[in-house]
Formats: structure tokens, C-alpha cells, sequence
């Protein structure tokens, strides 16, 4: 059995949308969010470093375009790509004015942009922007995507994490973007340490309840100079064994709707100034040795996935 077949791959979803392999192109912005600034908070969600998100990017100096055409060449050259995915990634990029925002929006689409996604908060989504975005994926035949951090559906947990909105507002962004036919896409960290396996099934039930179109999993690391760094220094937190965030990928993707799209099972991280990444491995090593558990156990997304539409009815069936 393939990784394709445990899981539904973000790749694979891709293929079948464009006909052929897309690569995301990665934008940096000089941003913050309502949670460094003052608006809904100060000092940033506990466990986020300075870069937000977005370690590996080009200079945000850099202009959206010139972002764009460096990333572009230098994939096109190696992959020999022809289609890509403008991706604004780090930090909250709908946290601008609504004239600022369609700005960048529209330097984004050069040749051979096939999609735009677009990282933010659930507290970072309004209608007039929805409104512009799908105007644009009309005018343009764009798949627009925005990629929503929840984190938990633990409300108490996103309190520890002085995340700066709870569960609610990430339910009102999600159906708001639903109405304006855009996709949605939740990132999850499944082994917060206030998080147990109750966490992590009903944040399957409740995004596939919600019927998202894609999730992205990530694994906590720990980054020197956060909150979160200084509770790991005063044993104040403890990190899950790897095995046991295998477990709980595992047992998140048996409850998943099998039609939600999954980007990633695990997260990369920088490799300096990190206290804790990956139990010390390879972010692909335990991927695979997740896929292999899986394919050994006959397991796959969606193999629990039979609590919505009246479940206790089936007995009058």
C-alpha cells in the first residue's frame, strides 16, 4: 500500500486539479499580527518566533513580484515546474488595510500561477475581503486557498498558548470562507502539552464537521527566545514521545473526513535556535515510519470517520 492510499495527499490532489505536479512559492511580508500589536494581544502566541512562520523565505525587502521570480527560476530550473502557487506565509496576511491587501494580492498573479494561499488568523477574516478574493479567482481562474492556524479545538489550550482567539472565532472565519467559495486550510499542532487523545479526535470530528478542504499538521518544536522556550527551560512542559505523536497522527487521520486534503503530517522546523524539533530526527523519517505503521495496521484517513449525519439513526436501518 502507498502513502496514497493511507492518506490523501496534498500532492496527489494537486496532480489531479492541474494535470500535473504544482510547486508553492513562498512570499515574505514585513507584517505582524493582532497578537503582537496590541489589538488582541501582546507578545505572540508562546510557542512563535520571530520569523513567523516563515524561516526558510527569501528577504521580505524583496518585492512580492521579485519574491516570486527568484523562487520561480530557481524551481523551475530544478524541477523543470510549470505551475505554481503564490503562497503568502508568514505571519497574518489579511491583518492590512483591505487597499493594501488587494494590492498584494494582485502582484501575485505573474504567468504560471495556477493558485494563491494565504496564512492568517481566524480573527484576521472579513467579508469585503472574501468578496475581493473571489473576485479574483473568477477573474483570473485562480484556486484560492486560505490557511487558517488554529492549533487545538481546546479552547483552554489556546488560552495557555495566549493564542488570542478560541475556537469560535476559527468555526465563524471557516463558514465565512466556505460562503464565498474559497478553500480552507487548518494547521494543527497535535502534540500541544496540555492535549490528550480527546483533543486530537474531536479536532478531527470537528474539522471535518465544518467540512475544511485541506489540514496541515505540524509537530511543536521549541524556539529559543519564545514563552514556550522558557517554560521548557523550567520543566514547566513536557514533550510527547515521538511514539506516542505517531499515535495521535494516526488516530486524527482514521477520524478525518477521507476528502480533506492533507499537506503534511509533520512539520519542519529551523535547524538553529531551537531547544526542542522533531525528537532530534529527520521530519521525512518519521513521516514514512508513520505511513509504514499505517500500511502494517491495515489503517487509513477516514477508517473511523462514521459519527456525522445522525449516527445513533443507523440502528433503524
Amino acid at each position: 500500500m502507498s502513502s496514497i492510499k493511507v492518506y490523501n495527499t496534498y500532492s496527489e490532489y494537486l496532480v489531479k486539479r492541474f494535470g500535473e505536479k504544482v510547486y508553492k512559492l513562498p512570499i515574505s511580508l514585513p507584517l505582524t499580527c493582532p497578537n503582537r500589536d496590541g489589538c488582541v494581544g501582546t507578545g505572540g502566541c508562546t510557542f512563535c518566533g520571530e520569523e513567523g512562520g516563515s524561516f526558510e523565505n527569501l528577504s521580505n525587502r524583496l518585492s512580492i513580484r521579485d519574491q516570486l521570480l527568484k523562487n520561480k527560476e530557481y524551481i523551475s530550473k530544478r524541477y523543470k515546474a510549470k505551475k505554481f502557487i503564490a503562497y503568502f506565509q508568514n505571519f497574518s496576511n489579511t491583518y492590512v488595510p483591505l487597499e493594501d491587501f488587494k494590492d498584494n494580492i494582485r502582484q501575485a498573479i505573474i504567468d504560471d500561477i495556477v493558485g494563491i494561499s494565504i496564512s492568517t488568523r481566524p480573527d484576521c477574516i472579513r467579508d469585503d475581503y472574501l468578496r475581493f478574493l473571489e473576485e479574483i479567482k473568477k477573474e483570473y481562474d485562480l484556486e484560492i486557498t486560505i490557511e487558517l492556524g488554529l492549533q487545538s479545538v481546546n479552547y483552554h489550550s489556546l488560552i495557555r498558548i495566549n493564542r488570542g482567539h478560541t475556537l469560535a472565532e476559527f468555526i465563524d472565519a471557516v463558514l465565512r470562507i466556505k460562503r464565498a467559495n474559497l478553500r480552507v486550510c487548518s494547521h494543527l499542532i497535535l502534540n500541544l502539552p496540555w492535549d490528550d487523545m480527546i483533543d486530537v479526535i474531536e479536532n478531527a470530528k470537528i474539522l471535518s464537521a465544518l467540512n475544511v478542504d485541506e489540514i496541515k499538521l505540524h509537530s511543536l518544536y521549541i524556539v529559543e527566545g519564545t514563552e514556550m522556550a522558557e517554560q521548557f527551560k523550567r520543566n514547566e512542559i513536557a514533550m510527547v514521545s515521538k511514539e506516542e505523536y505517531m499515535e495521535r497522527v494516526i488516530t486524527f487521520l482514521e477520524h478525518l473526513d477521507p476528502e480533506i486534503v492533507v499537506q503534511r503530517i509533520i512539520g519542519r522546523a529551523p535547524e538553529e535556535n531551537t531547544l526542542f524539533v522533531n525528537w532530534q530526527e529527520s521530519w521525512w523519517r518519521i513521516r514514512d515510519e508513520i505511513v509504514t505503521t499505517m500500511e502494517e495496521r491495515n489503517s487509513f484517513q477516514g477508517a473511523k470517520f462514521n459519527y456525522l449525519n445522525g449516527k445513533a439513526l443507523n440502528k433503524f436501518q
